[in-house]
């Protein structure tokens, strides 16, 4: 046998992972005769461009709108005598996968793409997928020893507004960490912005009052792993400046951003909070020991 032909592909993927579950994409029966699934991506179109590949291949083969990462990991596989069509061929195969990301709120996966390489997608929970529970391509063992969730740190500040015995809270939306539960009014401090401005900013938005800022009464802080606003899988560590604040005397609040992460504002009894009738974060509990 003479020397077999060489065929090299260079494809691009991306992990995506929303919570406990993963989203993949099972290969067509011509592709493998034993139900296996693999991460959502395929080959590159001469001149396309890797980022642009991949997240066409996942709408195709997902149905949902995906954003990637700038930086990606690069597996390489060598098959020299592998099966390509109905002829045996030297192959090579580049594989690009970045981290990937679609809204919380997507709709539920479907394929797109008629006669493609996948059949089915879904989310599988992840626990199923590392104990190969579910049968998966090497590619998605590779990418998964390598991921690691986007580390992220955010400063903010909130305030502790009183009435009476009542303090003044938010209430977090769908599109927030921890949604349903209240907080603190306040937000993040954008980039070059003072703190205590950025305080009378998200009071505002979040609550529709001019706040007066005072002291800064401490600092807090926060460390977890779950699904970002964005639908992004996050490290996330939060450092918290907890300002005392004051507003008008009669001041009725009200959520003036729409969209935002806050659906309801309201002052709260202070014996509710303790007596943990409601659901608040622990910045609020932190808040009302200073």
């Amino acid at each position: 046998m003479g020397r077999l032909p060489k065929r090299q592909r260079v494809a691009a993927y991306a992990v995506i992972i929303r919570g406990d579950r993963i989203l993949l994409s099972r290969l067509a029966p011509r592709i493998s005769r034993t139900p296996l699934w693999t991460l959502p991506g395929g080959g590159l179109d001469h001149g396309e461009d890797p980022r642009e590949a991949v997240i066409r291949e996942i709408h195709e083969e997902t149905g949902l709108d995906a954003v990637v990462s700038e930086q990606a990991r690069v597996y390489s596989l060598h098959n020299p005598k592998a099966t390509h069509g109905e002829r045996l061929a030297d192959y090579h195969a580049l594989r690009i996968v970045y981290d990937g990301w679609v809204p919380k709120d997507a709709p539920e996966p479907r394929v797109v793409e008629v006669d493609g390489s996948t059949v089915e997608a879904a989310w599988l929970p992840l626990a199923d997928v590392l104990n190969a529970s579910i049968p998966v391509t090497a590619l998605v063992r590779e990418a998964l020893a390598d991921h690691r969730p986007f580390e992220r740190q955010r400063l903010a500040a909130y305030a502790v507004i009183r009435r009476e015995q009542s303090l003044l809270l938010t209430r977090i939306s769908a599109l927030g960490h921890h949604a349903g539960s209240w907080t603190l009014p306040g937000g993040g401090v954008d980039h070059g912005e003072k703190p205590a401005r950025a305080l009378v900013r998200e009071v505002a938005e979040e609550c529709g009052l001019e706040c007066v800022p005072g002291e800064v009464l401490d600092v807090h802080d926060v460390h977890f792993t779950g699904t970002a606003p964005s639908g992004r899988h996050e490290d996330f560590h939060g450092v918290h400046l907890i300002f005392a604040a004051t507003v008008a005397d009669g001041a009725v609040p009200r959520v003036v951003e729409v969209d935002g992460t806050t659906d309801e504002v309201a002052w709260v009894p202070i014996a509710d909070i303790e007596a943990g009738r409601l659901e608040v974060l622990d910045v609020v509990r932190h808040a009302l020991t200073r």
